[in-house]
Order: C-alpha cells, then sequence, then structure tokens
C-alpha cells in the first residue's frame, strides 16, 4: 500500500515505513537542513514554514538551517492541519511542551513525538480498535522516560489525538476521491 508519510510530501510504501526515522535522521547527519528542503519534504510554501516560526510555532532556524527537531514539528503541525484548526494544533503541543517556541519547558521532544507517532501510524489496522490502539500505545511508550510525574499520561493522550486527527484526515481524502471518482462517470 503508497501513502505519504504522514506530514510530508514523501511517499512510501507500509513496508518503508520501517525505515523512515532513519532516513530522515540521515538527512541531518551534515547539519540541519534549508527552507528550501524544509519545503521540499513538507509540500509546504516557504512563507508558511517562515510564518509559522514569527507566531511562534517553533524556535527560529539557526544560521538559516533548520534542526530534524524544528522539522518534526513542522511535520506534526502539517500532519494535523488538515483535520484539526490552528488554534487547537497550538493547544495540543502546548499541552505536552508549554511554550511552543521554547523547547526548555517541553516534556517530549518533537523529533521523539514525531517518531512515536510513525511507530503508531504503521499500526493503523489495529487503530480502528481501542483495546488494539491501548496496547500500541503502551508498547511504544514503553521506553519513554518521564520528565515529570504525569508526563507519560500527556503523551499518550495527544497521541491518541494525533492518531485520530491523522485518520480522519486520511479519511476525508479518501471521501474527496470517491466524490471527484463519482462527478467523472
Amino acid at each position: 500500500m503508497q501513502w505519504n508519510l504522514p506530514g510530508t510530501a514523501l511517499a512510501v510504501s507500509t513496508e518503508e515505513m520501517s525505515m523512515a526515522e532513519e532516513r530522515l535522521r540521515a538527512m541531518f547527519l551534515a547539519g540541519g537542513i534549508v527552507l528550501s528542503q524544509v519545503s521540499a519534504i513538507t509540500g509546504l510554501e516557504p512563507y508558511t514554514i517562515q510564518n509559522w516560526v514569527k507566531r511562534g510555532f517553533l524556535t527560529s532556524p539557526q544560521q538559516k538551517r533548520y534542526s530534524l527537531r524544528q522539522l518534526c514539528r513542522i511535520l506534526n503541525i502539517n500532519m494535523l492541519k488538515d483535520a484539526l484548526a490552528m488554534e487547537q494544533i497550538c493547544g495540543l503541543m502546548s499541552y505536552i511542551n508549554g511554550d511552543m517556541d521554547d523547547e526548555s519547558d517541553d516534556i517530549i521532544d518533537d523529533t521523539e513525538l514525531y517518531f512515536m507517532f510513525l511507530r503508531l501510524a504503521t499500526h493503523h489496522r489495529e487503530m480502528n480498535d481501542p483495546a488494539g490502539r491501548d496496547r500500541c500505545l503502551q508498547q511504544i511508550l514503553a521506553d519513554y522516560r518521564e520528565p515529570i510525574p504525569g508526563a507519560r499520561e500527556r503523551v499518550q493522550k495527544v497521541l491518541q489525538i494525533m492518531l485520530t486527527a491523522w485518520a480522519a484526515a486520511q479519511l476525508r481524502q479518501t471521501a474527496e476521491k470517491m466524490v471527484k471518482q463519482l462527478k467523472e462517470t
């Protein structure tokens, strides 16, 4: 099955999903990436990304280079924006990370959050069943170390919302394709 890596414009098969984390990390071996690369990966216009920085949704790039952490924040927001309003996304991110433009108060790194989400998304067939979803969440959160009491529960709630929003966006896209096909016949 072929689909886009969540939050990106990169087409991958379900088999390639297990290697997505390694491939994204490899892009940063030489340091950060520039705005045009972030734009190519996400499918977002450069002005949108710059606007998100100005609005405090993520920290400013250092020497015009974005870190993996910043890219993952952008991917998290981009993935959610088709199902949630920007105000809701900011509230969700603030729930686990306090001030969005201050990384020092985060209870989970955006990179870790995104890669946890990817691991969940690879099990998307089990996600329609709440018990299956909860089993997957527990497995994925098994190695998470709480920086403060209650952090695991917060991260789990956010991952559940992210998964639900992503699935809703997937269903919406499917419905739109079906309507388009209907019009063509």
